[in-house]
Formats: structure tokens, C-alpha cells, sequence
């Protein structure tokens, strides 16, 4: 019998992207990459995908305090051999030390227009109006 594919990832891929997510921020946080912008940027890493694998780790970041997200992604992709390197000790227990990639997390801005649209004058007026009909 064939195994039935899923687009949703494994208990072991997530599992081990909670991992190297933890391990790039340490590796971030002891200011161990020598870049002028990256030293002086504090950046989130929200989440870390894996390939199924488990050879690429793509890294969803968002520079806190910047409005120019993109020099920050183009830094820490320039660096990502060096930051590879630094995670070996770390996830020793991995066969292969995945290669990093890192992504702009656009999920924020997301939730801030939903959260626009149901504060808007339309949405609100559709649910006073559902409010009214449980009234009566």
C-alpha cells in the first residue's frame, strides 16, 4: 500500500526546526556574525520550515525597529555558510547540517489587515446587525 502524501509538515521536521530556529538565535544573539547591519539589528526568528529531508532549514525573520526589511535578509543570506558552520555544534545529533536560507516573515502584516478589516465601519455594522437578530 502507498504511503499518502501531505503537504502538512512531519512530527520530525517540526521538531527539528524548533531546533536549528533555537540554535540561529543564539548564534545571533552572542553577535557571533561580524556584519555592521546585523550587530546593531535585533532580529525575531518566528519560525523555521524544513525540508522534508531536512537538508534545507528556511528561516521566516523580522528585523525588529527597521522598515527595510530586506537589507537585513540580504545580510543574513550573505552570511548563511557562516551561520551553517556556527550550528554544528549545536546539532551535532543531525546526520547532515542543513543549509539556511533566510525569508522576510510577512505574517505580521497579515494579521494586522485582518485585524483592520474587522475593525472596519462595514464589518462592524454586519455584527451589530447579527446582534440584533439574537435579540429577538
Amino acid at each position: 500500500m502507498a504511503k499518502a502524501t501531505s503537504s502538512a509538515p512531519s512530527q520530525r521536521m517540526l521538531r527539528v526546526g524548533e531546533q536549528v530556529r533555537a540554535a540561529i538565535t543564539q548564534v545571533l544573539q552572542r553577535g557571533e556574525v561580524r556584519d555592521d547591519l546585523l550587530e546593531k539589528t535585533v532580529v525575531s526568528i518566528s519560525e523555521v520550515r524544513m525540508s522534508p529531508d531536512l537538508k534545507i532549514a528556511t528561516a521566516y525573520v523580522t528585523p525588529l525597529g527597521l522598515t527595510d526589511h530586506d537589507a537585513v535578509v540580504k545580510a543574513l543570506n550573505k552570511n548563511a555558510k557562516y551561520i551553517r558552520g556556527r550550528l554544528g555544534g549545536q546539532l551535532r545529533q543531525m546526520k547532515y547540517m542543513p543549509e539556511v536560507r533566510f525569508r522576510d516573515d510577512t505574517s505580521f502584516d497579515n494579521y494586522q489587515k485582518i485585524d483592520e478589516l474587522l475593525r472596519s465601519p462595514e464589518v462592524q455594522r454586519d455584527l451589530d446587525h447579527d446582534d440584533d437578530d439574537t435579540q429577538n
